[in-house]
């Protein structure tokens, strides 16, 4: 697992909202809801997984999260994310349908509908709804309080909905226009909050119907309040004005301040944006810099209106932007900045968190090492570990930890070019004394601490040179593996002692992210150097192959493999000359052809 994905699932928040999952290249590749994010997203990183589930927890190498009010906010926030990011793990919806309203026609004998096509000046708009179920359940409630048309063309005689007493019959029978202005009227107060009204009298004709053995009756209006109570409920993530909105929520903290920033778009929260940065001056007039750089520095397009706290001067802003600055007193807007100041509150949290994680495992780590150790705290720590295969090719490495993070910068490689044959103890002296011996002739740094890859006698054979060659006084220590290859013990001294450290103690992980690196260093290298010479050895045999030649190719090809299952016309799309391309081919078919029959 990554260590920024391990990290960041300790402080997963114990609240609903989506979470985005990211692969190596920073890609969103799955988008989901969870009613508490905390125990959904650990759940892809425990326990065991199959089929798809394996393979996109594989691919993940990052994620980030955005909390909701609601589970409905968060399933409608998913369908927006989903849409905008188009996931290849998710299910896209096939028919590419946008989300469902409920629309009252802009007609001389209003229609209420339900419809995923919103049109500007063509009636009004209600929702959006989570789901066409939800949609079409309210609009038959809604049919049955207020019988509007339901024809799309007028016909010439009555039809069943208005025997059913949900239509007024305007192909045959005059419908004024005060009565349609009411209906419409009761249908926006409905949709707009006044629906607890009819849940009341619903409510009431349950119990009476109840009361009259009337149980099929009784369960109608059972269901319709339960209706009632799943479309209506509010949610801050969609508006049905239609309007581009950004909507901007901020905390401080700690001499640290962090931006939240909703990008509200066609009444959709598809995007947000968050930016945490050193605080040097007042919050608000920080806040109010930001915000101007955010438009009139950089690329993001000026909305139709921006949302922004209270305490914020507007007016100034406005001035700014060019565009109304509108600070929510109540209801759903006011929610909505709310909410963007939530986030960052949290997005806040997680950053000292995080900050406070890295320095337990790091700088934290180092101070309780110095400190098993009986040494100062090894801010610098320099560590070895010597690879070969039966003594050839041998290399050594070193890696750099400081503060307890690698500095690839300082990572060395090293030759071994004195010790013949597979002799551990030669080889680390001698990559200690030519280490050392130029950190002494140009005046660099010394490390506080020497970790070699070995046990009693590798860290005598580091001492004495050390000590007895160079004059030098640092503590070297050596980290001895378990039959796994796994991290085991550390040892100091000569001769060395065991020092005991708790197997889940920080320091003890960062001994073995050192271990594991140092090794991983030394193995690439070994690699390198042993490709790269069963390349020269098997060249070298191929007649008009020299030394220029042999660099040629490597340059072209990469490896000695891909040399190898080149064709002839690959090598002479290589500017390798026809009958060298001959020679070359020939020769790596008659070996594998003797191969074969050894």
């Amino acid at each position: 697992m990554e260590e920024t994905v391990k990290n960041k699932l300790a402080l997963l928040p114990d609240q609903p909202g989506c979470y985005l999952m990211k692969d190596r290249n920073g890609t969103v590749i799955y988008v989901g809801k969870a009613k508490i994010l905390k125990n959904r997203v650990r759940s892809y990183f425990t326990g065991t997984h199959y089929g798809k589930t394996l393979r996109l927890v594989s691919e993940i190498k990052d994620f980030e999260y955005i909390v909701t009010s609601s589970d409905l906010e968060a399933l409608v926030l998913e369908m927006n994310l989903i849409k905008k990011h188009d996931p290849r793990y998710n299910v896209m919806l096939k028919d590419d349908k946008s989300y469902p309203y409920i629309k009252i026609t802009n007609e001389k004998h209003p229609r209420l509908i339900t419809t995923r096509k919103v049109k500007k000046g063509s009636g009004k708009y209600f929702g959006p709804f989570p789901n066409a179920y939800a949609a079409n359940e309210t609009k038959k409630l809604l049919d049955r309080i207020y019988p509007l048309r339901k024809c799309k063309t007028l016909p010439d005689r009555v039809c069943l909905y208005y025997h059913m007493g949900q239509c007024l019959a305007p192909c045959v029978y005059d419908v004024d226009d005060e009565k349609n202005r009411e209906m419409v009227d009761g249908i926006v107060r409905f949709l707009n909050g006044g629906h607890q009204d009819v849940k009341e009298d619903l409510q009431a004709k349950m119990e009476q119907a109840s009361e009259n053995l009337e149980f099929e009756r009784a369960k109608e209006f059972r269901d319709q309040i339960r209706h009632i109570e799943s479309v209506m409920e509010q949610q801050k993530m969609m508006h049905s004005d239609l309007k581009d909105r950004d909507v901007f929520g901020y905390t401080y903290d700690k001499g640290w301040m962090c931006v939240q920033v909703f990008f509200v778009r066609q009444g959709k929260l598809i995007e947000r944006d968050v930016s945490l940065f050193p605080l040097y001056s007042d919050p608000e007039e920080e806040f109010l810099s930001y915000v101007g750089q955010f438009y009139l520095q950089s690329n993001h397009i000026k909305p139709k209106e921006i949302f922004v706290p209270k305490n914020v001067e507007s007016g100034l802003l406005q001035q700014l932007l060019d565009i109304p600055v509108i600070q929510p007193q109540r209801g759903k807007k006011k929610d909505l900045v709310q909410l963007a100041t939530k986030n960052a509150q949290i997005a806040l949290s997680e950053k000292f968190a995080l900050i406070q994680r890295d320095e337990e495992r790091t700088v934290l780590a180092v101070d309780n090492l110095g400190e098993r150790l009986g040494i100062s705290t090894p801010n610098r720590i320099e560590a070895f570990d010597n690879s070969n295969i039966q003594g050839t090719n041998p290399v050594s490495a070193m890696v750099v930890f400081t503060d307890g993070k690698p500095n690839k910068k300082e990572y060395r490689k090293y030759k071994i070019k004195t010790v013949k044959g597979p002799d551990d103890y030669a080889s680390m002296k001698e990559v200690t004394r030519r280490r050392y011996s130029r950190v002494l002739k140009e005046n660099l740094p010394l490390p506080d601490l020497i970790i070699i890859d070995g046990g009693k006698g590798q860290i005598s054979a580091a001492i004495d040179v050390l000590e007895n060659e160079l004059g030098l006084s640092v503590p070297v220590c050596g980290l001895v593996k378990d039959e796994k290859h796994k991290t085991a013990q550390l040892m100091i001294g000569d001769p060395p002692e065991v020092v005991p450290l708790a197997r889940n103690s920080q320091e003890f992980y960062l001994l073995q992210r050192i271990q594991d690196e140092v090794h991983r260093f030394a193995i690439t290298f070994h690699r390198q150097i042993r490709e790269k010479g069963m390349i020269q050895s098997s060249l070298e045999n191929i007649p008009g192959v020299g030394e220029k030649r042999r660099k040629s190719l490597i340059r072209h090809f990469g490896s000695f493999k891909r040399i190898k299952e080149a064709s002839y016309d690959d090598l002479v799309a290589a500017n390798v000359p026809a009958s060298i391309a001959e020679n070359i081919v020939s020769y790596f078919a008659n070996k594998e052809q003797d191969q074969k029959e050894s």
